[in-house]
């Protein structure tokens, strides 16, 4: 939905060009973003701001602060105009309403009357009393805090008793800075100091929000979450690029991991197992990232995926019976499309009997067997010394007796090793891969098997390839935002230099329905799988002939 805007009145936009009131030339966002939100909102009409989405509102207010500083000739870098926009979005969306001016800011008229020395003086309106935000109250309240607490005692706290302890402390503080804040707002700066202190800060309310898939931090000022497969910008800021160095710092200290100038690149996990990125300046330009994919707290099972249009019956049906028949299992899709989703779902198939090792970069898998050994990689150390990588750890989980072997995600040289652990009697294995369709995938992982310095010819690689693969399964998220498995193709061997695939299911896009859903069907190809015999050998060749 779009809202009307009324054109601006030429260059004449009556601004303050100058530096803020207080001096504070430091902050040219915030100084504008005061001097045009009441021009905003006279400009946007009121009803139909209320019924803007945050995708249009930032659309709007983007074009808004561009013809504005145009108009102005105010000259402020990218990232300060993004900040802006975000500023001002937030503002919008709150329902906010624009200052009225005072009294002393009111032209007086010209010719003004002669005031009689004896007439009773006229008394002047006084001025609406500030009320401090809760931003610039926990500007001004944390350092107080931080220097009337032992810190070390607070952070080794938990969450619910530090913010008992907090409230009175924090109540004396606001009274003697003569804060002006409201039983909710006074609830809100000692949860923000929380979460500062022991939390993630602002991050902490998104982390909570179970409908938040995605969260992607770029900078202090721009924060945007994933929701049912769609991105929105959130209201989530921090206060400066310092603030998001330390919640990140705090992120991947808890797993030994560091992240600083001499490694402005780490990957990390939360204690629920979400997984965390982090990448800072030099190498981010506009502001420190930090991009968390969030762990689901229900539990996804293949037929939960069914009920939810990402599979079809059959498919699941088809999946379990590839899990039980201890097939290798190769998870294609591009980022964020939910291998990971996919590859928890096919663990739960395996038996309850048998070793799993898993090895991951992040460890983010939540098997639920009894017999698990999780491995994770380790980055170097200052001295550049001591660092293990996934194919360390691949060759290592071979002198551990596994039954399956489940990579997290293969990149690199790793591939030879995993291709000659499925082909060693470590059937059941399984391992995820970025690739956009499933023959895709199988030349990704012949050109990973050439990373590892391994002088074999190509054809050489196929074999070994169509040999410890079974069963590629492509998902994808399309573009209403749904996760669907687009294919279940097997691999059937070799003919000649070129590996023979055929598809058992895939799914067919038919158009969309009217709230935007796509709409197609998954369709059994009616093909004998080769891996029938396999089937049988484990007493499911009759359940598999009833799916395809």
């Amino acid at each position: 939905m779009s809202a009307e805007i009324l054109p601006l009145p030429g260059n004449a936009l009556g601004l303050d060009p100058g530096p803020p009131a207080d001096g504070n030339t430091a902050d040219p966002v915030t100084h504008w973003a005061d001097q045009l939100f009441s021009l905003l909102c006279s400009k946007v009409a009121p009803e139909r701001a209320a019924q803007m989405t945050r995708r249009d509102s930032a659309v709007i207010v983007s074009d808004f602060v561009i013809e504005c500083l145009d108009a102005e000739s105010v000259e402020l870098d990218l990232l300060q105009q993004r900040a802006l926009v975000t500023l001002l979005t937030n503002r919008l969306m709150s329902g906010e309403a624009p200052q009225a001016p005072s009294v002393a800011d009111e032209v007086e008229p010209v010719t003004a009357p002669i005031e009689d020395e004896f007439a009773t003086p006229k008394q002047k309106v006084p001025e609406p009393a500030h009320r401090t935000t809760v931003v610039e109250a926990k500007r001004a309240v944390k350092p107080v805090v931080l220097d009337r607490i032992d810190v070390g005692r607070a952070s080794a706290l938990g969450a619910d008793q530090l913010n008992s302890e907090l409230g009175p402390i924090i109540s004396e503080i606001t009274r003697e800075l003569r804060l002006q804040l409201n039983q909710s707002e006074h609830a809100q700066l000692v949860t923000s100091l929380v979460d500062d202190m022991i939390g993630l800060g602002p991050l902490e309310p998104l982390l909570a929000d179970d409908s938040v898939t995605d969260i992607m931090v770029n900078g202090p000022k721009q924060v945007y979450v994933e929701r049912r497969g769609k991105l929105e910008l959130s209201d989530v800021t921090f206060q400066d690029n310092q603030h998001v160095i330390n919640i990140a710092t705090r992120i991947v200290t808890r797993i030994g991991r560091r992240i600083d100038e001499s490694h402005p690149i780490c990957d990390a996990r939360l204690a629920d197992g979400s997984r965390v990125n982090v990448i800072i300046p030099p190498l981010a330009i506009d502001g420190p990232s930090i991009s968390i994919r969030k762990f689901s707290k229900r539990r996804i099972t293949l037929d939960r995926m069914a009920q939810q249009g990402n599979l079809s019956a059959g498919m699941a049906k088809l999946l379990k019976i590839a899990g039980r028949s201890r097939l290798n299992i190769l998870i294609s899709g591009g980022t964020g499309s939910g291998k990971t989703t996919l590859l928890n779902a096919l663990s739960q198939l395996i038996d309850t009997g048998e070793r799993v090792v898993t090895i991951e970069d992040a460890a983010e898998l939540q098997l639920q067997q009894p017999h698990v050994v999780r491995l994770e990689t380790r980055p170097a150390s200052l001295e550049g010394k001591g660092e293990v990588n996934i194919r360390d750890l691949v060759k290592n989980a071979l002198r551990m007796r596994p039954d399956r072997i489940i990579i997290g995600e293969i990149r690199g040289g790793e591939a030879v090793d995993m291709l000659q652990a499925m082909n060693t009697g470590h059937e059941g294995s399984m391992c995820t891969v970025h690739a956009n369709r499933p023959r895709d995938a199988l030349t990704r992982l012949e050109n990973m098997v050439g990373l590892a310095a391994v002088n074999l010819p190509a054809k050489a690689v196929r074999i070994q390839i169509a040999s410890a693969i079974d069963l590629v399964v492509q998902i994808q998220r399309m573009r209403d935002g749904i996760r669907r498995v687009t294919n279940v193709c097997e691999v059937c061997g070799m003919e000649g230099e070129v590996i023979i695939t055929q598809d058992i299911y895939s799914y067919t896009f038919e158009g969309e329905d009217d709230r935007g859903r796509l709409v197609g069907s998954f369709k059994s190809a009616g093909v004998r799988p080769t891996f029938m015999q396999k089937a049988e050998y484990f007493g499911l060749g009759r359940a598999l002939l009833e799916v395809i």
